[in-house]
């Protein structure tokens, strides 16, 4: 995990956001597919975009503050990309079919 790269004293600041973060995507999809209505699982897909966006941020700190090589903040953007191009493209295929 990235976040073991990062100095023992960001153990409850930027590591904890970054985790806080991650878990926040992956719980917010879940609690969404749980959902009766389109739009109740969409605002729920907007929150996992937003986690994730917050991920990016701290990952973009993280390699600011010299905490992660230029490379591995690369190769987690495109894994990130990759996660937010499937929840823009759940958004809009639960849009086209709101009710």
């Amino acid at each position: 995990m990235t976040t073991k790269l990062f100095p023992e004293d960001e153990r409850f600041g930027l590591t904890s956001q970054v985790r806080r973060a991650m878990i926040s995507v992956s719980c917010n999809i879940a609690e969404g597919t749980s959902r009766w209505s389109n739009k109740e699982k969409i605002r729920f897909i907007e929150i996992a975009y937003g986690s994730l966006m917050e991920v990016v941020n701290c990952l973009i700190l993280g390699f600011d503050l010299n905490y992660i090589s230029e490379d591995r903040l690369l190769e987690l953007r495109l894994n990130i990309d990759v996660v937010a191009n499937k929840l823009n493209g759940l958004k809009r295929s639960l849009d086209k079919n709101k009710p």
